[in-house]
């Protein structure tokens, strides 16, 4: 496993920690990741877009003219596609765009790009954050301390509220919880800062994406 030091908010080390190689020493699979973050942003669009066909708009009832005799093109109505006022042709229609993702592709989705930025010393683990008050002046020190450098990822627990209203105003920072962590969001930012707590394993992470597979209850026996 690759070792890592544990920063001090003030700057120095606290430590060292073993990172997990099942999470952070694997191989990027870029097409998975590719496939996983198409989803994530097919899954944010709200795909309310909607167009009147001839059949909505209003008006269009009556036959222009009749049908011979005047010399012009035969038709039917005024709100055909091809007049000014008239439908659109096979234009967008509502629709939901969320792509169904097998939760086994999403999670070597995650630890693909995590690995990724292991592999560039791009993940940073601190021995915890202590703001007594939101600050936003000590979260831009605390990042320069730890050396923190481009858009910065940061998984803060969601208890811990003074520190996410700390670093939420800083433009190049952005905060997520741990069970939100997401492959958009760790390949989206240069650097990635977990806490001691909150640094995944992969115990941690079988346990939360399989749930009852992991069952440890003894088969019931045959009479």
């Amino acid at each position: 496993m690759a070792t890592i030091d544990v920063l001090k908010v003030t700057g120095g080390k606290a430590g060292s920690i073993e990172l997990d190689d099942g999470i952070f020493g694997i191989e990027p699979n870029v097409p998975v990741m590719h496939q996983v973050v198409n989803a994530q942003l097919a899954a944010k669009r709200s795909g309310t877009h909607s167009t009147k066909t001839r059949a909505e708009v209003r008006g269009g009832g009556a036959k222009p003219w009749k049908q011979k005799g005047t010399g012009r093109a035969r038709v039917g109505s005024s709100r055909v596609p091809q007049w000014r006022g008239g439908g659109v042709a096979m234009g967008p229609k509502p629709r939901d765009y969320s792509q169904r993702t097998p939760k086994k592709m999403k999670r070597l989705a995650l630890y693909s790009a995590l690995s990724d930025r292991a592999s560039e010393n791009n993940v940073l683990v601190v021995d915890g954050w202590s703001f007594e008050q939101p600050k936003t002046k000590q979260a831009k020190d605390a990042l320069s301390s730890i050396g923190a450098e481009g858009k910065v990822l940061l998984v803060i627990d969601d208890a811990d509220t003074n520190t996410r209203k700390s670093f939420r105003n800083l433009a190049n920072a952005h905060v997520i919880s741990p069970t939100q962590l997401n492959v958009f969001d760790v390949l989206s930012n240069d650097v990635i800062v977990f806490t001691k707590g909150n640094l995944p394993t992969s115990l941690v992470e079988e346990n939360s994406t399989t749930g009852a597979e992991n069952s440890t209850e003894d088969p019931p026996e045959e009479s």
